[in-house]
């Protein structure tokens, strides 16, 4: 049956409406009211305002229908780093209330507040609505709320009434929300498995909830076992405060526009995503073993391969020259390609490595000591100031041409003795310095 409580744990999830958009609303209120959409240095909608979407606008739409079906819509460039500001404010007002945060993503996170009543002075849901009242009031950008026992339970109740939504879901009350829910629309359930469990006979989230156990452990694999528990209000997914220092592999990705069939121009992208990729690997003493680089043409078809490389390394010329040597088989010359990326795979910790009798080790040692430096001076003078030869053209031609290499306002107003590559740490918002 389904635990009945009210709250053995209090869960909230927080999520940002329509976040990017918002946040260009929130730093110029005469957008307000207005349909907006950010995505212009992609070519397609990356966020929109519900005010977009009444009009028929949806997310990954080109610009070019967007101008058709809503011509006043206010297009506006990705401004990322005002973004993760916005962000970082977020998850500082939610941790007034507990330390217990989980940055889930750059517009949502868990929150713990088991425990919290007495020493707040506040039932969890009024706990929940200060939160909400405080990041609202405070950024500008609404956020839909969700309160529960368990995180699957708290992600349905943030979607329940977006936007601006606070629904709390207390233990004696979950069948009440499962019934009105498709199976597939729980958090960790994907198309395949919801079409399994359809067959079953199971079309909503109560359907499953309401399963016993050993037909649980008959029919499904132990993620979905443990879907169905926390469906039932029993927490099993902790919220995780500790951030993230591990990866099992960095990936890097570029758009550019207009689409390039220049040989040239399209390896000096992927060489570009290569060294950034290399920088984050480096960043946290990381080296990749095999390597997975891919070209996106300009019908959004993808072409790619796998590579293993010598031994395990963080140097960008030793990627960039297996990735030259391998180009061939995926770049068409009659083709144009919008986008190109590297996935650094098995990763494992950075170490001395021994010597080998052909002098290889030696030589990229020696390379990973020249990068050390460049990241040195990156630090100082920001990112890129020295790149390799391979990645030229990337560095110095502009990746959107047209309307779409507009720039963000952040770009466009920079303080003094900022540049492009390098920008201030600054406090946001009143965030203390």
């Amino acid at each position: 049956m389904l635990n009945l409580h009210s709250f053995t744990q209090a869960i909230l999830h927080i999520d940002g409406d329509c976040f990017f958009a918002a946040c260009e609303v929130a730093k110029n209120p005469a957008l307000k009211g207005k349909p907006v959409i950010t995505g212009a240095e992609r070519g397609i909608v990356s966020s929109l305002t519900y005010e977009a979407k009444a009009r028929g606008v949806t997310r990954a739409m080109r610009l070019s229908e967007v101008k058709r079906i809503c011509p006043d819509a206010v297009i506006l460039p990705s401004d990322y780093e005002t973004y993760s500001l916005y962000s970082v404010r977020m998850f500082n007002i939610v941790r007034r209330y507990t330390s217990e945060v989980e940055e889930y993503s750059i517009d949502e996170c868990f929150a713990d507040l088991t425990g919290l009543q007495r020493p707040l002075n506040m039932s969890y849901e009024k706990i929940a609505a200060a939160i909400k009242r405080d990041l609202d009031n405070e950024l500008g950008i609404t956020f839909s709320v969700g309160l529960a026992p368990s995180k699957v339970l708290a992600k349905i109740g943030s979607k329940w009434q977006k936007p601006s939504g606070l629904t709390i879901i207390p233990g004696n009350s979950i069948h009440k929300y499962l019934g009105e829910l498709e199976v597939g629309k729980v958090w960790g359930i994907g198309p395949k498995t919801s079409a399994y469990l359809n067959k079953l006979g199971i079309r909503t989230a109560l359907d499953f909830a309401q399963k016993n156990e050993a037909w649980v452990k008959s029919k499904m694999t132990k993620p979905h076992q443990e879907i169905w528990q926390e469906l039932r209000g029993e927490a099993v997914y902790v919220v995780d405060n500790e951030r993230k220092s591990d990866y099992q592999s960095i990936s890097k990705t570029k758009t550019f526009t207009p689409a390039s069939n220049k040989s040239n121009f399209v390896f000096s992208q992927l060489s570009k995503n290569i060294e950034n990729a290399c920088i984050k690997a480096r960043r946290h003493k990381l080296e990749t073993k095999k390597i997975f680089i891919f070209l996106k043409s300009d019908d959004f078809r993808y072409y790619g391969l796998e590579a293993k490389l010598d031994g395990p390394t963080a140097v960008p010329t030793e990627i960039i020259r297996i990735a030259k040597e391998n180009f061939g088989q995926i770049f068409d010359e009659k083709k144009s390609y919008r986008a190109t990326g590297i996935i650094l795979m098995d990763l494992v910790e950075a170490r001395s490595p021994q010597l080998d009798i052909f002098g290889h080790v030696a030589r990229v040692q020696r390379l990973f000591k020249i990068f050390a430096s460049v990241d040195g001076l990156a630090q100082k003078y920001g990112k890129h100031t020295l790149f390799t030869g391979a990645s030229f053209e990337a560095m110095t031609i502009r990746a959107h041409q047209n309307e779409r290499g507009d720039k963000s306002e952040r770009q466009n107003n920079l303080f003094r003795g900022e540049s492009l590559r390098r920008h201030l740490s600054l406090p946001f918002l009143g965030e203390a310095v």
